[in-house]
């Protein structure tokens, strides 16, 4: 399993250039550091991969914000995954059956146990043919 290698594949569209996995939740997202030392987050549900600080500076000033950190770790989400599916075995997360940005919810009879590399992948090729799209546009799947 080349976790790095996948997201190079499945997201390099978006410019990241991977070199680290600085942390992970139970949802498959992803703290990744990149080779000019910006740190990005995957978010699979939400189907984005972005910079979400420039400098190791502005990541610690990240992870001591509230609100990052209640998005982060998801823990009423975590709690209804885990009291409906249990825990994911080593190498898988929980996913969304149906992305957020399809309009999927983020409750038990939308979630699924799923390999981490799985869940990059689909959700860095679903991203990539919505790049651009106006919300309401149509996506063969």
């Amino acid at each position: 399993m080349d976790i790095l290698q996948t997201v190079k594949n499945s997201w390099g569209w978006t410019g990241i250039i991977p070199v680290e996995i600085v942390t992970e939740n139970d949802f498959a997202n992803l703290i990744l550091k990149d080779k000019n030392d910006k740190f990005w987050r995957l978010c699979p549900e939400d189907v984005y991969c972005e910079v979400v600080a420039d400098s190791i500076e502005a990541y610690n000033t990240l992870i001591t914000n509230q609100e990052f950190v209640n998005d982060w770790f998801m823990d009423p989400i975590v709690a209804e995954a885990k009291a409906a599916l249990g825990e994911p075995d080593e190498g898988h997360k929980y996913s969304l059956i149906v992305s957020g940005i399809l309009d999927g919810d983020y409750t038990a009879d939308n979630m699924k146990i799923a390999p981490i590399e799985e869940i990059i992948r689909t959700s860095g090729e679903l991203g990539k043919k919505v790049k651009g799209l106006p919300n309401g546009a149509k996506v063969e799947l």
